[in-house]
């Protein structure tokens, strides 16, 4: 049981493991590594190495704090004790922002599917089906909540390790009953060079790849909730490397070497769908629409998970209503799930109505949050590794890796990503529009942090002078 709290340990560590696994894998891998390939050609793996090891750098700093202070709060339960109450404020209302934007975005993702396959329920209809059933779900209990997100995450495990294990022996030629005559590691280099582009569309993609990183933080979250959380964090952090190598190296590597860059399929049908359709493996779209729902379908019962927790964590330490941290007997912080749901089945309704303005907004406006939850984990490092020091060195199971100088390297990297999006100025939803209005939205945020805390030490002494004279009196 996380201490201090009415959260309880209903996680199993096959449920934590899978957690961890599945949160690296979000369905923009499968939807958008198709525009990133386009852009960058077979150099789009650059840009994801780039990403993969910024989030490994970042996942290493998080780790450490959370294995030495497992909590339901994690990076802004951090923040809050090492920068301040302003910044675990508003970082963690930021975070919980992001994630019930995510649940409307991904809600309609599935709903179009659905509506593919039985177009007799309006698409509308599917967004809401999907969307109570996973309330429900996590309604129940904690370990309900993990043992769907064990199947789920599962399934797109289990997807891509078979793309990449018959996807490499085609690559090879050696795949039985399939002659693909475009199949190749000579795709790499062999159609306009690795970099067809030039070497600046790397940072151009690194772009397009960032987002589809942003879940593997998760599973530090759902620590709090496990058995035994130390071992839970120091797992998912020591094995980042390899989920990302595979996962997302790996399965990428087999799509460009599979088809050219620029087959106009892989634009078309999406990448992996071409991919595999390259092959002449049957129903190849329809096997992909399955796994594609299956990580929507994650990506929402994470995504409500997360932003309970968070809530959960913020009402906990008096920064939400503190209805948000109350639980069941079963440890289900309702309020907090009810909350959470409500402003993602509002921003549902924004984007079947108000797509292109209130919608497109709050996409854009939460769209930098990502790479703002990983800037404030760099300072929140630099000053937590000091106090752990000082009170528990013990604790410190998990270290960064030279430190500080590498934590420092890491948000001067996230810094110029940052600053790059600024020279992305290409359509609505430009880097440029993301960050400005992600920017204004996290201003907004802090303002009302620095405000409220000002206000609360402003009733402090006040207070304190209220007792000194009923002790006189008395």
């Amino acid at each position: 049981m996380t201490p201090g709290s009415g959260l309880q340990a209903g996680l199993k560590n096959r449920h934590l493991s899978m957690i961890a696994i599945g949160g690296v894998i979000g369905a923009g891998l499968f939807v958008g590594s198709s525009t990133g390939i386009a852009t960058a050609g077979p150099g789009i793996l650059l840009s994801y190495a780039l990403v993969g090891t910024l989030v490994v750098l970042v996942m290493r700093m998080l780790g450490e704090m959370s294995a030495a202070n497992p909590t339901s709060g994690s990076f802004s339960a951090h923040a809050d004790r090492a920068l301040g109450r302003w910044a675990g404020f508003s970082i963690g209302w930021l975070y919980w922002f992001f994630w019930v934007v995510v649940l409307a975005v991904e809600a309609t993702a599935g709903a179009k599917i659905l509506e593919g396959w039985m177009p007799t329920v309006p698409q509308w209809g599917w967004a809401l089906i999907v969307m109570i059933v996973l309330t429900a779900t996590n309604l129940v209990s904690v370990g309900s909540y993990g043992e769907f997100e064990f199947w789920f995450a599962g399934i797109k495990v289990v997807a891509i390790a078979a793309f990449i294990v018959v996807g490499g022996l085609a690559v090879f030629g050696v795949l039985p009953g399939v002659h693909s005559d475009k199949a190749g590691l000579g795709n790499l280099t062999g159609h306009g060079g690795f970099l067809p582009h030039g070497p600046g569309a790397i940072l151009t993609g690194v772009l397009l790849v960032v987002f589809s990183f942003m879940g593997s933080e998760i599973a530090t979250l759902a620590a709090g909730e496990s058995e035994d959380p130390q071992k839970a964090v120091t797992k998912s952090t020591n094995s980042i490397i390899w989920r990302i190598g595979v996962f997302y190296l790996g399965s990428i590597l087999v799509v460009v070497s599979l088809l050219p860059w620029n087959d106009p399929s892989i634009k078309k049908q999406g990448s992996y769908v071409a991919a595999l359709d390259s092959l002449g493996i049957a129903h190849a779209g329809q096997i992909m629409n399955v796994i594609v729902l299956t990580s929507v379908l994650s990506c929402l019962n994470s995504g409500l998970y997360t932003a309970s927790r968070m809530a959960f964590s913020l009402g906990e330490r008096g920064d939400a209503p503190k209805a948000f941290a109350r639980t069941t007997s079963r440890g289900v912080p309702v309020a907090a799930i009810v909350a959470s749901v409500v402003f993602g089945f509002v921003a549902v309704f924004f984007n079947y109505k108000f797509p292109d303005t209130i919608f497109n907004f709050l996409v854009n406006s939460s769209g930098a949050v990502a790479l703002f939850v990983w800037l404030v984990i760099c300072f929140s490092q630099l000053r937590m590794r000091k106090i752990i020091q000082a009170e528990a060195p013990e604790k410190l199971v998990v270290k960064m890796w030279l430190y500080p100088y590498l934590t420092w390297a890491t948000a001067g990297l996230i810094v110029f990503v940052l600053g790059y999006m600024l020279t992305d100025t290409a359509g609505p939803n430009s880097g440029r529009t993301t960050v400005l209005l992600s920017l204004l939205v996290a201003a907004v945020v802090v303002v009302v942090a620095v405000v409220k805390e000002k206000v609360a030490a402003d009733r402090r002494p006040v207070a304190a002078v209220e007792t000194e004279t009923d002790k006189v009196s008395v």
